[in-house]
């Protein structure tokens, strides 16, 4: 405490002059008992005090005498700024208080004094009260006849009973299980006892106050114990909590990896450390660079998750050669700070495996599935397509995969072929075989009307026109297939369009003037030679390149004369169900289709067969009934066994059997005639026609 804190500042002061009579008149009116005398300038030179005016009254009594004659100038002072203690004693009745050039700027009376002294004890005990009223515990004190001292705040609010109520009363009287007279009468420290006091549990610490080496009074510092039995019942569920979390984390099946938000590891689990190569133990504390550094990892993602705060996913590789997939994920709290990154390793190496298993199985099934459908195809009877040569099985099992894809195809092949049969095919078995497959014949359609055709017209968009306007066929196509036949046949200033389409997949109507997305599949078939085309300037390079993504070559008849026979019978069947007739083909007949060439393909052997099966007037085609352009090739009679250019003997031999076979099955009703026209086993014939599907239902249909 500074002296400036408690003493009078600016006192009444006096000159050196001035009478013991006007000295005494200040005291009694100011109510003062000393005055500082002062100079002229204010400086301090001596104090007069009422002492002096009772000697002067005691002796000689003369109150004109002056005060500089009486005052006491062998003075103690002080400045403003010293520290209390330091410069008042016991003994020190009034203190002149000076600045550095002597002048008064206070005085310290004993008044000052007492009052400084007990308002620093009254602060004191006010602290003191509120400090043992802010105590959480419960705080009861009696002095050594059981008298209540201190009764706090949490007394009160544990025991409900109010302070003012209990202080000065006898403890016994208000809690009478109370053992506070006990600790006084032994002087023994009783730590830690669990008492019950108004129905309340608590533990108890109580001890003896002793003052100069008596015992004065008892205290008692209680705390309930529910809040320790609280306190215990969660730091046990905080125990369970944790190992249920380290079980979890140790159950996982993948990596777990967790550092705080300086990239210190805080743990990870067995799955992480066998992926490592590491200790469980090993590497917690210690920084993810450490793991790095190491080589542990071959780039931690934890780096990366502390730099942009945000979920990432890495490749990794581990010390031990193992692939992993790491996703490393921040935790942010209320303050948007990053406190946790927890990254989940993935090990892909049986993943890979996995992959790659199932890409083959995927593989195998979408072989098995073309392969089924081509038998289906084959044997189901249809109308349309008939597989037999080694050729034809190519094709369509090539046609199945393609349909499987949106690629580009071009289909080229002669006239009558069954181009537009290949692209049916595409079609109804891509994934687009819902939606319409829309034709078109580029060389049906006048010049002049192909491109309203194709990419529709606005309403009024020339004479002649709709009002409302059409959808050309592209458009009808949506979602579908667009099936454009003699694509050789298209004029060039269309080709500048359709290239346009194919590379954009818009369109725009003829008097129209907003483009349109169309999604659509294109197919396209040609019998000409667009290469040649293209190198005559008659055909757009580009274009052609654009519809030549998949070539698809279509073999004329005279290539594959083994698809003959079965030709002639599925085409007599369809005619006799047709027109409601009966006939057959005599064996001849399919020898001198055999050797014809066909130059109009299936169309001509199609079209020849409706018209056998109309004029033929018996129930047998025989040779008779062929036109002489047929027999006038042939030559001859006799039947010959053919095959398509040079094959493999195996293929040839196959072939062979195959052909005599059917003939044989076409000739003969039973097993035992066929054996031995052919002059083997019926067992033979058996075995064989069941390798090549043959039966007589087959040739019945």
């Amino acid at each position: 405490m500074k002296v400036r804190d408690i003493m009078t500042p600016d006192p009444i002061t006096i000159g050196p002059q001035h009478t013991v009579g006007e000295a005494a008149k200040l005291f009694m009116d100011k109510k003062i008992d000393g005055m500082p005398v002062t100079d002229d300038s204010g400086r301090l030179i001596g104090l007069f005090t009422k002492s002096h005016v009772y000697k002067v009254i005691n002796g000689d009594g003369n109150l004109e005498r002056t005060v500089g004659e009486m005052m006491t100038t062998d003075l103690l002072t002080g400045r403003a700024d010293d520290e209390f203690g330091a410069v008042v004693g016991p003994f020190v009745p009034r203190l002149p208080v000076v600045d550095e050039d002597g002048r008064v700027v206070g005085i310290l009376t004993r008044g000052d004094i007492a009052k400084a002294f007990f308002n620093s004890y009254n602060n004191i005990s006010l602290e003191l009260d509120t400090i043992i009223n802010s105590a959480y515990n419960l705080i009861v004190s009696v002095d050594a006849a059981g008298t209540i001292k201190v009764w706090n705040r949490s007394a009160e609010r544990l025991l409900g009973r109010k302070a003012e109520e209990v202080i000065g009363r006898n403890i016994q009287e208000i809690l009478p299980t109370s053992d506070l007279m006990d600790i006084i009468q032994t002087g023994r420290v009783d730590p830690m006892k669990r008492v019950k006091l108004n129905e309340h549990y608590l533990i108890s610490n109580r001890s003896p106050i002793i003052k100069d080496g008596k015992i004065i009074g008892a205290v008692a510092v209680l705390q309930d114990i529910s809040e320790l039995e609280e306190m215990s019942r969660e730091l046990s569920y905080v125990k369970e909590l944790n190992e249920e979390l380290d079980a979890i984390v140790d159950s996982s099946f993948d990596g777990l990896f967790i550092t705080d938000g300086r990239g210190i590891t805080l743990r990870y689990n067995k799955a992480f450390a066998q992926l490592a190569g590491i200790n469980v133990y090993e590497y917690v504390g210690r920084s993810v660079d450490d793991i790095k550094k190491d080589g542990i990892i071959s780039d931690p993602v934890t780096h990366a998750v502390l730099d942009q705060k945000k979920s990432i996913t890495v490749m990794q590789e581990s010390r031990i050669g193992k692939l992993t997939l790491t996703t490393g994920n921040p935790v942010i709290d209320k303050n948007g700070d990053l406190i946790r990154v927890v990254c989940n390793v993935r090990d892909i190496t049986e993943l890979n495996l996995l992959r790659q298993e199932l890409e083959k199985v995927q593989g195998l099934s979408q072989h098995y599935e073309n392969q089924l459908r081509t038998l289906q195809m084959q044997y189901s009877g249809s109308e349309k397509i008939v597989v037999s040569s080694t050729k034809i099985k190519n094709l369509i099992e090539t046609v199945m995969r393609l349909a499987a894809v949106d690629s580009t195809i071009l289909i080229t092949g002669e006239s009558g072929t069954g181009k537009e049969l290949i692209a049916e095919i595409i079609h109804s078995n891509s994934s687009r075989c819902e939606k319409p497959m829309i034709k078109v014949n580029c060389g049906a359609i006048p010049e002049n009307l192909l491109e309203s055709e194709l990419f529709g017209y606005e309403g009024g968009a020339f004479t002649g026109a709709r009002k409302e306007g059409k959808p050309g066929s592209i458009e009808l196509a949506e979602g579908g297939t667009l099936f454009l036949d003699e694509i050789g046949e298209i004029p060039l200033n269309l080709q500048v369009k359709l290239l346009r389409f194919l590379q954009s997949k818009e369109i725009i109507r003829v008097g129209g003037s907003s483009y349109h997305h169309i999604d659509v599949r294109i197919v396209t078939a040609t019998n000409r030679n667009l290469m040649e085309m293209v190198q005559k300037k008659l055909f757009r390079e580009d274009l052609y390149y654009r519809l030549n993504v998949v070539p698809v070559n279509v073999p004329p008849l005279r290539e594959r004369k083994e698809d003959i026979p079965a030709l002639a019978a599925h085409f007599n069947n369809l005619y006799n169900r047709k027109y409601k007739m009966d006939k057959k083909i005599a064996p001849d007949v399919i020898d001198i289709l055999m050797q014809y060439d066909w130059p109009g393909n299936v169309r001509e052997l199609e079209n020849l067969m409706e018209r056998l099966v109309v004029i033929t007037s018996g129930d047998i085609i025989k040779r008779e009934d062929l036109p002489l352009h047929l027999l006038d090739t042939v030559g001859s009679t006799s039947a010959h066994i053919l095959v398509s250019g040079i094959i493999p003997l195996r293929e040839a031999v196959e072939s062979v059997e195959k052909q005599l076979l059917e003939k044989v099955y076409t000739k003969y009703r039973t097993t035992r005639q066929m054996a031995k026209e052919l002059e083997v086993d019926a067992s033979t014939i058996v075995r064989k026609a069941a390798k090549y599907q043959i039966s007589p239902m087959y040739h019945q249909q």
